[in-house]
């Protein structure tokens, strides 16, 4: 009887440690330990993580513009430059700058123009002015910044439109810092020109308003004799970077802040083998990555398709990759790309996918 009893508590032990082996090994971060690296994704990165905010303000600084007061709790600090990734109902991502006061911790300021479809507008714009009202809560991620506003003695802005939403806070921290500071922005007319009476109270002679219906186009000539030291920040639609930048004197750059992405398709076709999956797909010149891939694997998650959230960031184990995002670091760019806007530079990359 003794010996019986030893073996059935002995049995029972061994039931118990199996079955707390198995918990373990179900609940633990690595089970089932995979093949490689979990793939890189856009969502786990502290500046991609959501939280919501509510609309609690909601304005029209210009004809065909909406700002909007995002009120959340512990909202992360931000620096001039910065913006955010907005997740609208529908699901589209958009980003907007931030364009309201760092100072105030609790909530955020972004403002944007209606595109209309047939200026190029995907319906993010018109999502946000006709479904985003007082009371309204969405998410958002970020802020992120690819703008930072450097220390310098000397500035110079050039803003066209609703490209003035990133360079309203620079202003505002160049005046504060007693910096010198000379702005230049450009609009159809000034009743399209958000934030026009603030910007020309802040730097009465330091502001040139250049309104197209008025006076044409800017004349950006003294760029290019501009005194070493002064760092030059240009925002607004591509035609005005592109002259902002053939107007600065050789051998210096002007730090430009883009709303759209490079273009997706272009350049030569390639493969892409998918490591996981043990499967290669064409991509074609006139295809992105993501929508070759997809066509593999329907399941992938992407967002806004543009190179801006990082939804569709995946990790690079071979090949050299001609990244044409907004987003990713220059560490990041080494192993990983956005596979919506991004490329392969020769003829073959391989995704951990």
């Amino acid at each position: 009887m003794p010996r019986f009893t030893t073996v059935a508590l002995a049995a029972g032990a061994v039931l118990l440690v199996r079955r707390a082996v198995r918990s373990r090994m179900s609940t633990a971060p690595l089970w089932p330990m995979p093949a490689l690296d979990e793939p890189v994704s856009g969502y786990g990165r502290g500046g991609t993580v959501p939280r919501k905010v509510l609309v609690t303000g909601r304005a029209t600084p210009a004809e065909g513009v909406v700002e909007l007061r995002l009120e959340g709790a512990e909202l992360p600090a931000w620096q001039p430059g910065a913006h955010i990734d907005l997740v609208l109902p529908s699901g589209l991502v958009r980003q907007y700058s931030l364009c309201g006061d760092p100072a105030d911790t609790g909530a955020y300021t972004v403002a944007t123009r209606l595109i209309e479809e047939e200026q190029g507008g995907r319906g993010g714009s018109r999502e946000v002015h006709e479904q985003l009202h007082d009371g309204v809560e969405v998410e958002i991620r970020g802020p992120r910044n690819r703008f930072p506003l450097i220390d310098s003695p000397a500035y110079v802005f050039v803003a066209g439109g609703i490209g003035v939403t990133p360079v309203l806070p620079m202003v505002r921290a160049a005046e504060a810092a007693g910096a010198e500071w000379r702005l230049v922005y450009c609009g159809r007319s000034r009743a399209t020109m958000p934030y026009l009476d603030e910007i020309e109270r802040l730097g009465r002679d330091r502001v040139t308003v250049v309104a197209e219906d008025e006076a044409g186009r800017p004349d950006l000539g003294f760029l290019g004799e501009l005194p070493d030291g002064t760092v030059v920040y240009c925002c607004g639609p591509d035609g005005l970077m592109d002259a902002v930048g053939a107007a600065m004197p050789e051998g210096r750059a002007a730090r430009f802040e883009r709303f759209s992405a490079a273009a997706t398709t272009g350049g030569t076709a390639f493969e892409v083998e998918l490591r996981r999956s043990g499967r290669t797909v064409a991509v074609a010149a006139d295809q992105s990555v993501l929508e070759a891939v997809r066509e593999e694997l329907p399941g992938l998650t992407y967002s806004c398709r543009q190179g801006f959230c990082g939804t569709c960031q995946q990790r690079v184990l071979e090949g050299e990759i001609e990244h044409r995002d907004e987003l990713l670091t220059d560490a990041e760019r080494g192993d990983s790309m956005l596979i919506c806007v991004s490329r392969c530079a020769g003829k073959r990359l391989v995704l951990d996918l």
